[in-house]
């Protein structure tokens, strides 16, 4: 495969580079891509957040997709992609992953700098005092008939630890993406169809400072025109034999 190699070189140089990520590398690990036939949102409406403070019906819904993506994200291991990236991270090729995606796979896989844009779903946090619990306390409360769950200690409504729609993006989160973006020799975008914003700024802005932009995608994305090299190969597949490599010549 001759992007295989050619990623192989950019990483070779690379010593600042970032991996940023979207749903595209998590379905290799079974988990749907939610706006994809199947994914959550084509059984269930998105909550938006202000429907979310002010309605116990708006609660509810968004509790019963709040069990259905835990069935999937509980059953999800990391795939060779995320794999790949903590290995590569080790190798001191990649400083960081930012990724839009709430499933913890990349810590699960062995990444130490993990920046999450849309928060994780792998706590649940009240949204008065900030208390937080395991997921799976918080659903056996909701499977039990707890349809909205509320705070044990103030008695505010209780919520994934994830950005929902418009819902603030975390502040510290966004700074600290962009100013790894604006240092990163290479900017490795993997599975992310590069729609949603504020985030796929992101890669644009480590391209305008300088980064090489790899985009790994089986669709075409807004910020193809940019990139030096496009990859529609499967993203396992590709980033295991890339990681063989640049381990070969490290």
């Amino acid at each position: 495969m001759g992007v295989v190699q050619d990623l192989s070189d950019l990483l070779g140089s690379a010593r600042s580079g970032i991996a940023f990520t979207g749903a595209g590398i998590s379905t290799e690990s079974g988990i749907p891509d939610f706006r994809s036939p199947g994914g959550v949102w084509s059984k269930h409406k998105p909550v938006m957040y202000h429907e979310f403070l002010a309605s116990r019906e708006a609660r509810v819904r968004y509790w019963k997709m709040r069990v259905q993506l835990h069935r999937e994200f509980g059953q999800a291991e990391p795939n060779d992609g995320h794999r790949a990236i903590a290995r590569l991270e080790e190798l001191g090729k990649i400083v960081a992953v930012i990724t839009q995606n709430i499933d913890g796979l990349h810590q699960q896989a062995g990444s130490r700098r993990v920046i999450e844009l849309h928060g994780t779903a792998r706590m649940v946090e009240c949204i008065g005092c900030g208390k937080e619990w395991p997921p799976a306390e918080v659903l056996v409360r909701v499977e039990a008939g707890d349809e909205a769950p509320d705070c044990d200690e103030c008695g505010a409504p209780l919520k994934s630890k994830t950005v929902s729609f418009g819902q603030p993006m975390p502040e510290r989160e966004m700074e600290e993406a962009a100013r790894l973006s604006m240092q990163a020799d290479l900017y490795l975008t993997i599975g992310s169809s590069l729609v949603v914003e504020p985030a796929a700024s992101l890669p644009r802005l480590g391209k305008e400072h300088g980064a090489a932009l790899v985009i790994i995608n089986k669709t075409e994305t807004p910020l193809d025109y940019l990139a030096d090299l496009i990859i529609r190969e499967p993203i396992g597949q590709t980033m295991r034999a890339v990681l063989e490599r640049c381990e070969a010549s490290s």
